[in-house]
């Protein structure tokens, strides 16, 4: 946490001075903003986050095109705040906001987008519309199916998802399933000291004890 205090401060001074002497709409505040946002993202602190996020979001639509990659972005970023803190309408708000822009510049199975999918369905997850989820956990994976390397960690994200998701539903072994194929590609990406293969063994662990 002191490391974060530490680059927080400094990115605060460096916006100090570029507050003085730079034009209210200057991108380099937006990426500023972005920045000192990130590093109260990594504290916990999201209502600061979000204070900071707004404003280079701010910036942004006042001074890029509508579907500028930098926007969609920063959508993404608020989004995922509001997720954090719960408020998952507005959540899905941004991330439908980005999506809208990489749906028009984007080709139609760029990773990406299969980002955007997986946002999605992690929110309507969250709100325990669970069917809904489904479909859009199905459509980032049919991407990653074609784009991916069979053994990358995006792929093992992906499925984790969907076996949290069957899980929620008590449908236990295919979550099973889903958990031993994140795990299998994990084991092969991460080192073994990696928190994540710790996660998903003992949602594994928890899952056998249902079936």
């Amino acid at each position: 946490m002191g490391e974060y205090s530490k680059a927080c401060s400094f990115y605060e001074k460096a916006l100090e001075n570029q507050e003085k002497t730079l034009p209210a709409n200057h991108p380099s505040l937006a990426i500023s903003y972005s920045n000192i946002g990130g590093v109260y993202a990594k504290m916990g602190e999201y209502s600061k986050t979000l204070s900071f996020y707004e404003k280079t979001n701010e910036i942004w639509e006042k001074t890029l095109p509508a579907n500028h990659p930098s926007l969609a972005t920063s959508y993404s970023n608020i989004g995922l705040v509001y997720e954090n803190m719960g408020e998952y309408s507005k959540a899905l708000l941004f991330y439908e906001k980005t999506l809208e822009i990489d749906e028009k510049t984007l080709p139609e199975n760029h990773p990406s987008l299969a980002i955007s999918y997986n946002n999605i369905g992690l929110v309507y997850d969250n709100m325990g519309e669970y069917s809904t989820a489904l479909s859009w956990y199905e459509k980032a994976l049919e991407i990653q199916g074609k784009t991916l390397p069979e053994n990358h960690p995006h792929l093992a994200g992906s499925y984790s998802n969907l076996g949290n998701l069957y899980y929620n539903m008590a449908e236990y072994s295919k979550a099973l399933s889903y958990f031993e194929r994140a795990l299998d590609i994990w084991q092969r990406a991460l080192p073994p000291t990696h928190p994540q293969l710790n996660i998903v063994k003992e949602s594994i662990e928890i899952v056998k004890t249902k079936l």
